[in-house]
């Protein structure tokens, strides 16, 4: 992966972030005791991944596209 280190650095921090909230909305998610709660938390879950998905393919364009860059 050729990236610049504050690049790394960022993505490093983003995707720590999401994992937190991924964390934590899968505990709520698992001790809510109704559907309404579980639901909103199921849809925070989902997010999270949808949101460190993201990243990762925001990442593989930006290494892709530095690849191709003539040096």
């Amino acid at each position: 992966m050729d990236e610049s280190p504050e690049l790394r650095v960022l993505f490093h921090r983003l995707n720590n972030q999401l994992g937190i909230i991924l964390a934590h909305a899968e505990l709520l998610e698992s001790k809510a005791t109704d559907d309404m709660n579980r639901a909103r938390a199921a849809q925070v879950v989902a997010g999270a991944l949808d949101a460190m998905l993201t990243a990762k393919e925001i990442r593989r364009q930006a290494t892709s596209s530095s690849e191709s860059e003539p040096t």
